[in-house]
């Protein structure tokens, strides 16, 4: 059994992924696997529609915004095996006043504060929506009144929020840590309180689903060995096996930052992918105008 899957950008939230392929989880299961490198966040979609990859991986956004904008006979993508389950994103501000002050924040505080938010992908700012919305906050009026800063990458809004141009900057790790250790920033809202809202799975086309089905399943499998790896071995661990992909990441910061997720449960402890998580994405992306209708699992899942 062989495939040919393309990586998505590099995140440190994608640590189950680098584990698998180190720890050699899809030879276990005869799976051969063609790693082809990364390019930029949700590039891959386009060879797997075109049949030049069997499989990437990525947000099910892309997944509900294919089935959104294709007639249903024309949607070809489909999404399986639920790698991260909560959100990775989080809010940071400068850090100010005494070191082990307790920190109380609500997003509902940012009507009064401007805040940056991530413009490499869209799924952060999308589901952040949803959160003002459920506090009350409308974020068409913070667009309107000039509160939401976008186009910045996360290197500029650092940058922004050290110059005193932003109040609340939108980060994922090793951001995060990284800043707290510096004593420049620190988390006041990690967006994974929100509950389940599916955010990494293994997307294909139903033709390469239909293909390599037996391929698929073993991929599957695999996955559901680092999950359960992960869950006995430790941060300390995964920390060493991922740290080549990383070799510029303070050790330290790397273990924060990993510890941040496993304690925050961001990653997904087995592979079938959350019906409430899916719902919450389609709720978020339908809220925010990134597709017009909310897709189902039965719309967008198919598991080997």
């Amino acid at each position: 059994m062989r495939l040919r899957i393309a990586e998505n950008f590099e995140a440190l939230f994608y640590a189950p992924l680098y584990a698998l392929r180190a720890l050699g989880f899809a030879d276990q299961e005869g799976l051969e696997i063609e790693w082809l490198p990364a390019g930029a966040p949700g590039g891959a979609i386009d060879a797997v529609r075109a049949g030049e990859v069997d499989a990437t991986w990525g947000g099910p956004m892309r997944v509900m915004r294919d089935r959104d904008t294709m007639p249903l006979d024309g949607a070809s993508l489909v999404c399986f095996g639920e790698v991260v389950g909560r959100d990775p994103f989080m809010l940071l501000m400068r850090r100010e006043g005494p070191t082990g002050e307790p920190v109380r924040f609500d997003p509902g505080q940012l009507a009064s504060l401007r805040l940056s938010v991530v413009s490499e992908v869209p799924t952060p700012w999308q589901c952040l929506q949803l959160d003002l919305r459920d506090r009350g906050v409308d974020p068409a009026r913070l667009l309107a009144e000039g509160r939401v800063v976008q186009g910045l990458s996360m290197s500029a809004q650092i940058e922004a929020l050290q110059a005193r141009s932003v109040d609340v900057i939108q980060l994922f790790e090793p951001h995060a840590s990284v800043l707290e250790r510096a004593g420049r920033a620190r988390v006041v809202y990690a967006a994974s309180e929100r509950g389940p809202c599916c955010y990494t799975t293994f997307i294909t086309s139903r033709d390469a689903m239909a293909r390599h089905r037996d391929s698929m399943a073993a991929l599957v499998r695999a996955l559901a060995r680092v999950q359960a790896w992960m869950a006995t071995s430790g941060v300390d661990a995964l920390a060493r096996v991922i740290a080549p992909r990383f070799p510029e990441l303070d050790p330290g910061d790397l273990r924060a930052a990993l510890s941040r997720y496993q304690s925050k449960a961001v990653w997904s402890t087995h592979p079938q992918v959350s019906r409430d998580g899916i719902a919450r994405l389609g709720k978020s992306l339908q809220a925010g105008g990134f597709v017009t209708r909310a897709a189902s699992c039965e719309d967008i899942v198919a598991e080997p």
